[in-house]
């Protein structure tokens, strides 16, 4: 028997009173009973299977008085301690963990975004496209444009030029037909003057002056105009029988009218050195030219009554002979 009055059994040597060991915190106490809810150490959850024997686990509670042997590795009177590797349950394959809930919260938002680039690189594009569409429609418009405006301006550059190219050639057919030039000759009293005219042209002799006096003759393409202050011909021929100072002073006083434009300069032709007046003629409401000059004791008056035939009397001028 031991100290307390217990039988001694087996012959064991009783082992003198240790402290009790405490209990581990989280961990029930060896042969204590597990409360509503809990499960022993060593058995399996419900619902989960075991991972293997538990290392140090009590399979059955230990009977009151009988003392079992101590389990190699652990100090006699204690209770081993299973490792916290060992109490660990297994978790559930199946479950998530929060780590994949956080890199699922993660990769959302990327998608959301790379969606929404998505978005914006198709309206961009869209945008660019309709632009190109447009441009493309406004040059086309722009292209019938130009091509209509063309088009009107080659014809009337054609017509312009065609018009320019008949006006040339009646042009052209007039100063052929004035060829080969007439020679107009004077009284032989008067100087005998002479001149080159048209070939087109008329003349029309309306005082010869064979018994003195002024000499008069009318010049004109076809026929010539009946003669008054406002007929017009091509051409006046008048040859007076006075000086020529007295005829130049006629015109100055002309010039000196208030309402009179004509004006007067000095011109050399045929090496002949003349008053050429330009202007409203004298008497008349033409505007022409006029050129005086002199032979011997007479006075040549040329009188054009339109600038119409300015080219001609400008060339019939540097044909002028006259005996002097």
């Amino acid at each position: 028997m031991d100290n307390n009055g217990n039988p001694n059994l087996g012959g064991q040597q009783p082992v003198p009173n240790q402290p009790m060991p405490q209990p581990v915190q989280g961990q029930p106490m060896v042969g204590a009973q597990p409360m509503q809810g809990q499960s022993m150490p060593g058995q399996p959850v419900q619902g989960q299977q075991s991972a293997g024997p538990q290392i140090g686990v009590v399979p059955f509670l230990t009977p009151i008085g009988v003392e079992q042997p101590p389990i190699p590795g652990t100090v006699p009177g204690t209770m081993p301690i299973t490792p916290a590797s060992a109490q660990q349950t297994p978790s559930n394959p199946g479950a998530v963990t929060s780590s994949e809930n956080e890199r699922t919260a993660m990769e959302k938002p990327k998608k959301d975004i790379k969606s929404i680039v998505m978005i914006v690189v198709i309206v961009v594009m869209s945008l660019i496209a309709m632009t190109f569409v447009g441009l493309f429609v406004w040059k086309n418009l722009q292209y019938e444009e130009i091509g209509v405006d063309v088009n009107a301006k080659v014809e009337k550059a054609m017509a312009i030029a065609k018009d320019e190219v008949t006006t040339r050639m009646e042009d052209e057919f007039l100063v052929r037909e004035k060829y080969p030039y007439r020679t107009f000759s004077g009284p032989a009293d008067y100087g005998q003057l002479t001149f080159e005219y048209p070939k087109t042209w008329s003349v029309y002799v309306a005082a010869d002056a064979i018994n003195g006096g002024d000499y008069f003759a009318y010049f004109n393409p076809i026929e010539v105009n009946p003669v008054s202050e406002n007929t017009i011909n091509a051409l006046r021929l008048i040859i007076r029988d006075r000086d020529i100072e007295s005829v130049v002073a006629e015109y100055k006083k002309a010039m000196d009218k208030k309402d009179s434009n004509l004006t007067m300069e000095s011109v050399t032709f045929s090496g002949i050195t003349a008053n050429r007046y330009t202007g409203t003629i004298p008497g008349t409401d033409l505007s022409g030219y006029i050129v005086i000059f002199k032979i011997r004791d007479k006075t040549v008056i040329m009188q054009t009554d339109t600038v119409v035939f300015e080219e001609d009397f400008n060339r019939l001028l540097e044909t002028i002979t006259f005996n002097a």
